[in-house]
């Protein structure tokens, strides 16, 4: 046997796996990324005084479509009073598909 082939082969093997795995990975965007784009986008408006993110993804219906999900919440403070904000974010992209007021 040819230690030369030997170890070409299982570096090839290797190299192989790893670019398959690399290609059937389909990563979404970290909870952390999304909560920190949404607090830059709320920041313009004014002072946050809290930020919360579910960390786990969850599925997402809006007619036809159906997403993969993160939601979370923002609090900002303003002329006096704490308003609160929750929103929803696409896992793959980072969009944010919708915000809603709270009362």
């Amino acid at each position: 046997m040819n230690w030369k082939y030997f170890f070409l082969g299982m570096g090839a093997g290797i190299a192989g796996a790893f670019a398959v795995k690399e290609a059937v990975k389909k990563e979404n965007v970290s909870p952390e990324q999304i909560l920190a784009q949404a607090k830059a986008v709320f920041k313009k408006d004014g002072p946050i005084s809290g930020s919360w993110i579910n960390m786990n993804p969850e599925t997402y219906s809006k007619p036809p479509l159906e997403y993969r999900v993160y939601k979370g919440g923002i609090s900002t403070f303003s002329d006096g009073k704490t308003q609160l904000y929750e929103f929803i974010a696409d896992a793959s992209t980072g969009t944010i598909i919708e915000i809603n007021e709270l009362q």
